[in-house]
């Protein structure tokens, strides 16, 4: 099983939302979708589910055009949308008819997931009374409620307390773990590379990055330096040919051009016998990419 995404386009006017987005998911797991804000992910994943007409391209599952009505797809979006004013075992029931489930077996996973999610004491509350995180909780069971092949999480945990984020967390795992195909928006640097091997990062409506993360870094090669000593090393630094990026009280960071560069500064500090409290040689980070390629343009929803 695959899903494909070929030459994707979407013009407002003389704006140019999205501009020939292609990528395919060939094997389950989770894939990341990247981008700042106004970059046209949601854009894109509108036009994925076919909620938004597209210019041009085509999206498959299978080898088939998706269709969201016969296909099991599961999407939380980044606007939450329970009705206020509701119950919500209404709601829930009304979300698995639109699936095409029986009561019967609707009522077997809200419970199971209710559970799952810590919110089995609100299944009769009306969505108004429940805070935000729990709302949260209901529409991502929502979502999971038909049990989807394709799942399409839109800053799933946005606004979330570290507990919450972390169960929410463990449901993604046990998601992928079963072998479903899903994609990932967040502007949680920290997360997606907790999760994602592959991604495509957008920047204006056009494709600035894609392909495996840890090829991405490896063809970068390691170039982030934190070093922290008992002395003062900018001079040591200057001499081997690091640039200074900042300084914090966990250590000096800097740029270098090789690893033979760090390695003479590792041995001209041990040579004037300074004390080396933390020397750590990584490649980038995916939020130090994101800011390359995006031009430091990272906003929080």
């Amino acid at each position: 099983m695959s899903l494909v995404v070929e030459h994707l386009s979407k013009k407002f006017g003389d704006h140019i939302a999205v501009e020939d987005l292609s990528f395919s998911i060939e094997k389950p797991g989770v894939f990341a979708f990247l981008g700042t804000n106004g970059a046209g992910k949601s854009t894109s994943i509108r036009m994925i589910l076919g909620m938004l007409s597209k210019d041009s391209g085509s999206v498959t599952w299978n080898g088939k055009p998706l269709d969201i009505m016969t296909e099991k797809v599961g999407y939380l979006a980044e606007e939450r949308g329970l009705y206020p004013k509701y119950n919500i075992m209404e709601q829930m029931y009304y979300f698995a008819s639109i699936k095409g489930m029986k009561k019967k077996a609707a009522t077997a996973a809200i419970d199971y997931l209710f559970s799952r999610l810590k919110i089995e004491e609100y299944k009769k509350k009306k969505a108004e009374q429940l805070s935000k995180g729990n709302q949260q909780k209901v529409q991502l069971a929502a979502a999971l409620l038909c049990n989807p092949e394709i799942i399409i999480l839109d800053e799933p945990l946005s606004g979330l307390d570290p507990v919450n984020a972390d169960l929410f967390k463990s449901i993604i795992r046990e998601e992928r773990d079963s072998g479903k195909y899903i994609i990932m928006s967040s502007h949680q640097m920290e997360t997606i590379e907790e999760f994602c091997e592959d991604l495509v990062l957008l920047h204006r409506g056009k494709t600035v990055m894609q392909g495996n993360l840890n090829d991405i870094k490896r063809a970068r090669g390691r170039e982030n330096l934190t070093v922290k000593a008992d002395k003062p090393i900018g001079d040591i630094a200057e001499r081997c040919g690091l640039t200074l990026v900042e300084e914090t009280p966990n250590g000096s960071s800097f740029k270098v051009k090789s690893e033979e560069d760090a390695g003479r500064m590792l041995k001209e500090m041990l040579d004037n016998g300074i004390n080396v409290i933390k020397f750590d040689l990584r490649e980038p980070s995916l939020h130090e990419l994101f800011v390359e390629k995006c031009g430091g343009e990272v906003n929080e929803d």
